[in-house]
């Protein structure tokens, strides 16, 4: 009931995932990152306790097969879950569990990895790494023609209703943390219409946490504008 993929920039070191789902509110409790660390979703009957604990794990190093054996020593359901991680540099690691519901699939490419399940046809998240691949721009562009690529490929077996968008940069926040958590329409066309109108203001929220005397204000009514 959920595609996502997970990718970094490695020009600017930005990580960043995207998400969609049936399910209401999807990103609040598929969507893990950490700026230099890694990228992780949860996901398919998701214990959000693994997004922290993959990160943590590869900030200690751990990759591949010993990160997925410290995942399944902390979770003895992980035969029902879906997990992609991708960090900051190397590798990504997929796990679709034996329990994982309906067509599932994951797939690997170029800084990304992407996954599914309850999906359309497994050929869905090969689709979103090949639309990654062939996207340019800045690193939520890219991740929203994956989605796009994804939906245009029948995306999940029934309709959705939540997608979200998140990324990190050298922050320890992140910097770009965009949802639809629920829609009857289309969540992903929602969600890169919010995109758009957010990025003019993206580096304004920035220089207000880093800088607030360089903030420029948002003319809100009652509010003087830094100065």
């Amino acid at each position: 009931m959920t595609f996502s993929i997970a990718a970094r920039c490695p020009q600017t070191g930005m990580l960043g995932v995207a998400v969609a789902s049936s399910s209401i509110a999807v990103a609040s409790r598929c969507c893990y990152l950490q700026a230099g660390v890694g990228a992780v979703m949860s996901q398919n009957v998701t214990n959000p306790l693994l997004g922290p604990l993959a990160l943590q794990a590869m900030a200690n190093g751990l990759r591949g097969d010993a990160l997925l054996q410290q995942l399944a020593q902390a979770d003895p359901h992980l035969q029902w879950r879906q997990l992609l991680a991708l960090p900051a540099s190397g590798e990504a690691v997929t796990f679709s569990g034996e329990h994982a519901l309906g067509v599932y699939a994951t797939a690997s490419g170029p800084h990304c990895v992407a996954g599914g399940n309850i999906l359309h046809s497994a050929s869905v998240p090969q689709q979103m790494v090949a639309a990654f691949a062939a996207s340019s721009g800045h690193l939520a562009d890219r991740l929203l023609a994956a989605m796009q690529a994804a939906v245009a490929a029948g995306g999940e077996a029934g309709p959705i209703h939540a997608a979200g968008l998140k990324l990190v940069a050298s922050q320890a926040w992140p910097v770009i943390d965009l949802r639809i958590d629920w829609s009857e329409q289309e969540p992903v066309a929602e969600l890169a219409q919010l995109w758009q109108r957010y990025r003019p203001q993206m580096q304004d929220y920035i220089t207000r946490a880093e800088n607030p005397q360089q903030a420029p204000g948002f003319a809100v009514p009652g509010v003087a504008a830094p100065r």
